[in-house]
């Protein structure tokens, strides 16, 4: 970009060659489990932690992660919806909001933004297709949900002697 300073321009580029480096690229991929290059997915210490890890390396050398999505793995509009993830999270760590009032007000904004881009067309097949708009208890019902907010998320601490505990274990009753 021409109208960046010369220097910040540089240091966008720096980190740029930083974020794709080989030589980070790796450790990035098993910190973060968002591989970037063909070559990390595909390196020993993946196929090592692969029972690990839920079929994410299978799926990602196989051939249907290219049926998701014909350019890889994307997100429609990043620079936009980086946006909305930064002013929300900032409002929930800052306290202006709860937690649970930020992620509700970000999965609005990103639907919204979303929406728009699939109305719009310009991204054609990639763009984003979004499912009609459910109560919670619908989604929460489904296979593999999640299981609903419990009543008190913290209750008050118990101590178990710890005989029973192992009395416990060796009858089956603990996992």
């Amino acid at each position: 970009m021409k109208s960046t300073p010369l220097e910040r321009r540089k240091a966008a580029w720096l980190f740029a060659q930083f974020c794709v480096a080989k030589t980070t690229s790796l450790k990035k991929a098993h910190v973060g489990l968002t591989p970037i290059r063909d070559s990390d997915i595909r390196d020993k210490s993946f196929t090592e932690r692969a029972p690990k890890l839920g079929g994410l390396v299978e799926f990602y050398r196989s051939p249907a992660r290219v049926a998701w999505t014909p350019t890889g793995v994307n997100v429609p509009d990043y620079p936009k919806l980086a946006q909305l993830w930064w002013q929300n999270i900032g409002e929930a760590v800052s306290g202006e909001v709860t937690v649970d009032t930020a992620m509700d007000n970000l999965a609005n904004e990103m639907d919204k933004v979303m929406e728009r881009i699939a109305r719009s067309g310009t991204q054609g097949e990639c763009g984003p297709k979004l499912n009609p708009k459910k109560e919670e208890a619908y989604w929460l019902n489904q296979p593999g949900a999640p299981k609903a907010k419990l009543a008190n998320e913290k209750p008050k601490g118990e101590t178990v002697d710890y005989d029973k505990l192992i009395q416990a274990w060796r009858e089956g009753r603990v996992k």
